[in-house]
């Protein structure tokens, strides 16, 4: 094996497809939200980040019997 096939990054090998058009966004922009949609956001992100979520406990096929 040659020093080249080492140093060959195959995830490279190649180009990279075209962005899909459905990515691009034509037509109307998105509305600005009001300032009590503004606040209830700000509400909603503050009681999320005082109540951290639980940890999900990985269930078997048995357990869940």
């Amino acid at each position: 094996m040659s020093s080249t096939d080492r140093d060959v990054d195959h995830a490279l090998a190649y180009p990279e497809p075209p962005a899909s058009p459905l990515w691009h966004r034509h037509g109307a922009e998105a509305r600005r939200l009001t300032p009590a949609e503004q606040q209830r956001n700000r509400e909603l992100l503050v009681l999320a980040q005082k109540h951290p979520t639980r940890p999900r406990s990985p269930k078997t096929p048995t357990e869940a019997r």
